[in-house]
């Protein structure tokens, strides 16, 4: 699990090994700050107090550990004589006990600890729920605890004894009987929530579940149903099918992550269970894992403004997001907001950043608007951070991988043309589908007799159109395939061979290799290789004559490719 205090600037990731990890969100990034083996097997929940000074974290092994955020200390180890299964923060800023709630696996009851005491239960609530209770929230702005059991039932309550912990009454919330909301919805549909998040202004809170995958958005003052979106299996490959569905995958890879995600459904509990919905700062916008990538849906207008990582071959599984600037003074003077320091105004600019954790990864993800520094350092790294060196296993496996995928599919090409022969290392590292395509059309003789159909001198030579015109030409697959884009091989040096396109997600078997630095093609065109010999062949295509259309005058053809 992941969580970013947007009040400290800490992230905090927890794994199933019982670890915990603190770190700080920097001016481009993260920095490592601490490392805590806090428990002995998989930690279950763990809740940030609403002042985000305090961390409770629970696990299997029956530990209850308390930590203090801003100085990275573990205040206090609890020793349950149960087997938890969720934790929340549930007091108010300026009350003297520090009260956080635990709920036992096995009985229907909820116990109430001083995250500073000896570890004994100040209270036990035992006539809220029927069943096992697996979410608490606490919404410190109306000071009211959102609880749901495993049955689906959703109940509202304070977290004052001298109230024996009842249900809120009027102005508090705006109903007096169950029946008049919407919170008997998980009952009524047999399905139970895994995640319940509040919005900042905590109007709203946003509940997801695999067992029907439904996004449900509520209004908390009401508890009447604002929003819902389904992202059931049935709907998505309805939308696929139909292609509705915003960004819609070559059919191998949606089978792929078809797959994928019924695996998932498959588990009982774990990384499933992690699986959440958020809210950004403003509250109206409502960000979700799927299997298309992270869904960025604007409440307002109950559309989907945005999709990212939609090119990522990773499963997101549980998001935080950060939106503040992490050079930000505690305190402004008039005279600092008046001045006209570049050092101040620096200070003020937002990095944007969204964490993610994905499917069987031991790591997480930042998504942020910012590029990277340098795309590939010296010891081959690039984009990756480490904190800890990859095991041997890791790094042979890496390895392998990549080995594997060259030999499979082919590292380098030579074009044979009527001008003379192109040597090309290729890149299916970077670029799988476009390398198998080019491969697999090589192979069966698909660019045998290929003229060089568009010839622009000081810019790229094309082919691979059997119609010589430019409108012609068709996958290995026999249709379009997707976009490949990786931030390590760019259009910044010529004899670079990329796709060509009419378009996003419309390659098919034209490709082109340009004969000097093209910057603007980055992103655009798919880059699958690039020429290591024979460049001199390439001039000479690119000084023929042409016409008015870019067309050589005499015809230069390619004989064929060998692919190595």
């Amino acid at each position: 699990m992941i969580l970013m205090l947007n009040r400290t600037d800490f992230i905090i990731t927890t794994s199933i090994d019982g670890h915990i990890k603190f770190w700080k969100k920097t001016e481009k990034g993260i920095e490592f700050v601490k490392h805590y083996r806090a428990h002995l097997g998989a930690i279950v929940s763990l809740s940030v107090s609403s002042d985000g000074l305090y961390l409770a974290t629970i696990a299997v092994d029956k530990g209850f550990k308390i930590f203090d955020i801003e100085n990275f200390d573990m205040i206090n180890m609890i020793s349950l004589d149960y087997s938890p299964k969720c934790v929340s923060w549930i007091y108010k800023q300026g009350q003297p006990n520090l009260l956080v709630a635990v709920s036992d696996r096995e009985k229907p009851i909820i116990n109430v600890y001083d995250g500073k005491g000896d570890g004994s239960i100040l209270y036990t609530i035992d006539k809220l729920h029927s069943q096992p209770v697996s979410i608490i929230e606490y919404n410190p702005v109306d000071d009211v605890v959102v609880s749901v059991d495993d049955g689906g039932m959703i109940e509202y309550w304070q977290p004052n004894p001298d109230e024996k912990f009842n249900q809120p009454k009027p102005p508090t919330i705006a109903w007096t009987y169950k029946s008049d909301t919407d919170l008997y919805t998980f009952k009524k549909n047999h399905t139970v929530p895994t995640s319940l998040q509040f919005s900042p202004d905590y109007s709203k809170f946003v509940t997801f579940g695999f067992g029907d995958r439904k996004l449900r958005v509520f209004k908390f003052k009401t508890g009447k149903l604002y929003r819902i979106y389904d992202e059931s299996l049935e709907v998505v490959s309805e939308m696929q099918q139909a292609g509705t569905a915003g960004n819609k995958l070559d059919d191998m890879e949606f089978g792929r992550r078809l797959a994928l995600e019924k695996e998932i459904q498959k588990l009982n509990g774990g990384q499933a269970s992690t699986v959440n919905a958020i809210f950004d700062d403003s509250s109206n916008f409502l960000l979700y894992p799927t299997l298309f990538g992270i869904k960025v849906c604007n409440l307002k207008t109950n559309k989907v403004s945005r999709l990212i990582g939609k090119m990522e071959t990773q499963r997101f599984m549980n998001i935080s997001l950060y939106q503040g600037a992490p050079k930000k003074k505690n305190i402004i003077t008039l005279a600092m907001a008046a001045s006209d320091n570049q050092l101040f105004k620096e200070s003020e600019l937002r990095d944007p950043t969204l964490f993610c954790t994905a499917y069987k990864r031991n790591r997480f993800y930042l998504f942020s608007k910012r590029e990277p520094d340098s795309e590939e350092t010296p010891d081959g790294i690039g984009r990756d951070i480490f904190n800890e060196k990859p095991s041997r296993e890791e790094q042979t496996v890496a390895s392998l991988s990549t080995s594997s995928l060259k030999h499979s599919l082919g590292s380098q090409a030579t074009i044979h043309t009527t001008m003379g022969d192109i040597h090309i290392r290729l890149f299916p590292e970077y670029a799988p589908k476009a390398v198998e395509n080019f491969v697999g059309l090589s192979k069966k003789g698909y660019y045998n007799n290929v003229i060089f159909h568009r010839v622009i001198k000081g810019f790229m030579i094309q082919t691979g159109d059997p119609l010589g015109d430019g409108t012609g030409g068709d996958s290995y697959w026999g249709h379009d395939f997707e976009d490949e884009f990786h931030k390590a091989i760019k259009h910044d040096r010529p004899y670079t061979v990329s796709m060509a396109n009419a378009g996003p997600n419309t390659n098919a078997s034209q490709f082109f290799i340009t004969v000097v630095p093209t910057p603007w093609l980055d992103n655009k065109h798919s880059i699958f290789g690039r020429a290591t010999a024979g460049m001199d062949v390439i001039h000479k295509i690119e000084n023929v004559k042409t016409d008015k259309q870019d067309k050589p005058y005499n015809e230069v053809k390619i004989l064929s490719i060998d692919i190595q």
